[in-house]
């Protein structure tokens, strides 16, 4: 499969990811660049998808990104892996919830493999833990289609700062928490980045 993976070591100011993402995607678009997969970290951020309001920001000091990418606001920062995807639709169907279900499946094989079960929601996307009655996020989706090509991706909770969540609501979701996967289950979560890459080309040539 002609993906490129790429690793960034330090972190990535939001800007140049995104253009970066979308110069790919018109390289890719006029077949002059391959897919890729992009695992990386961002600086202390509030993103805000196409769909958020302004009341789901609770503090209203913080400052807000406004993006492209489909769903309302998030943050991201440190001890928080991001992956992004530039990703052709056009070679697998044209199928939009087909690939957010690989997306999904994806995150979900990777941490069984540490076993911590997970499950997708249909109403809220992204990825939810249960613990007793409570249910928590530990990813959030979400991406955009142009030319039939998916970009921006997700965000994996491993180690980061829960609290910087309480100047939102994350995802617009107010009856559901955050959680992270070190406070799920205190592990060596090093080789997490290898496994996530195996499942989601897996599940992409599926």
């Amino acid at each position: 499969m002609n993906i490129e993976i790429k690793k960034s070591k330090k972190p990535v100011k939001y800007e140049d990811a995104l253009n970066f993402m979308q110069e790919r995607l018109m390289n890719l678009h006029t077949n002059n660049s391959k897919e890729l997969i992009w695992f990386l970290q961002h600086n202390d951020i509030y993103t805000a998808g196409t769909s958020y309001n302004e009341n789901e920001i609770l503090d209203k000091s913080i400052k807000i990104v406004k993006t492209n990418r489909g769903g309302k606001i998030t943050y991201h920062g440190f001890g928080q892996l991001i992956c992004y995807f530039v990703i052709d639709l056009k070679k697998r169907n044209k199928d939009i919830r087909r690939f957010i279900s690989c997306i999904e499946k994806s995150i979900i094989d990777t941490l069984k493999f540490y076993k911590i079960e997970t499950f997708a929601d249909k109403k809220n996307i992204g990825i939810w833990y249960k613990n007793k009655n409570q249910i928590k996020k530990i990813a959030a989706i979400g991406f955009k289609v142009s030319k039939w090509i998916a970009y921006h991706g997700f965000s994996l909770n491993i180690d980061n700062d829960l609290k910087k969540y309480e100047s939102i609501i994350p995802c617009g979701i107010k009856n559901k928490g955050i959680t992270n996967l070190k406070k799920i289950k205190d592990q060596n979560y090093d080789k997490l980045e290898d496994i996530l890459v195996k499942n989601l080309i897996l599940n992409l040539q599926n």
